[in-house]
């Protein structure tokens, strides 16, 4: 289970850690994370539900005169990202599930869903629902404009030993911030595809490795951006 942080603990790790925007972070129907990102100034609507946006442009959510929706962040979700703004400025990130404007759980929001289909398996009697993941994804090389390509990195297999690449080294950087956000990271390899890598973190309640996920996909991918590498799963 992640920490339960109080609104006044995410407030005093905002000023000493010098938290500048708080990025607000919420999964589309089809499993692409989606964020709002806001300065600190906006820290305390951030902390009770204040925060709206428009979910019309997002696939699976809802029509254009019912566009208003409303953020709620889940505390146990705070992390500081550990890379920053260009002014050097750090970024807090917080997962947060979608309602309505009059506070009903969004029924698009995967996340609801989850936590609802969780409600019904504990009053059926069940109380526990641990679930892992085997977290793999290809690494491709970027052109010199940043665009992705079809040029991987490798051309390794299962297992196969690839200290010198850069897809190594992006997967032993991923590791590292991985477990300085908290994860416990178990096993990291090279998959069977060109270019493909395999790191696997400890399972636990549904919720919680649901959520980790989406984390695990946006850490990849600003890490593999870094070595010149793009993420895909």
């Amino acid at each position: 289970m992640s920490k339960q942080y109080t609104a006044e603990e995410i407030k005093q790790e905002v000023e000493d850690k010098d938290v500048r925007f708080l990025r607000l972070a919420f999964t589309d129907i089809n499993g692409t994370e989606k964020a709002v990102e806001v300065p600190k100034s906006q820290l305390d609507k951030v902390l009770t539900n204040d925060i709206r946006f428009d979910g019309s442009s997002i696939d699976g959510f809802v029509r254009l005169e019912e566009s208003d929706m409303v953020l709620y962040p889940d505390f146990s979700t705070w992390t500081v990202l550990p890379w920053g703004d260009e002014h050097g400025g750090k970024i807090g990130r917080l997962i947060c599930s979608v309602h309505t404007t009059d506070g009903k759980p969004f029924a698009g929001d995967p996340r609801n869903n989850l936590k609802r289909v969780l409600g019904e398996m504990n009053e059926a009697g069940f109380d526990t629902f641990d679930i892992g993941f085997e977290m793999e994804f290809h690494l491709f090389k970027l052109d010199e404009d940043g665009n992705w390509t079809t040029e991987v990195p490798d051309h390794a297999s299962y297992f196969d030993m690839t200290s010198d690449d850069e897809g190594a080294r992006c997967r032993r950087e991923i590791v590292e911030t991985l477990e300085g956000m908290g994860f416990e990271v178990e096993a990291a390899h090279h998959e069977v595809g060109d270019g493909q890598q395999e790191i696997d973190f400890r399972f636990d309640d549904a919720l919680t490795t649901a959520d980790r996920c989406q984390t695990f996909k946006m850490v990849t991918r600003e890490i593999a951006r870094n070595h010149g590498l793009f993420a895909i799963f």
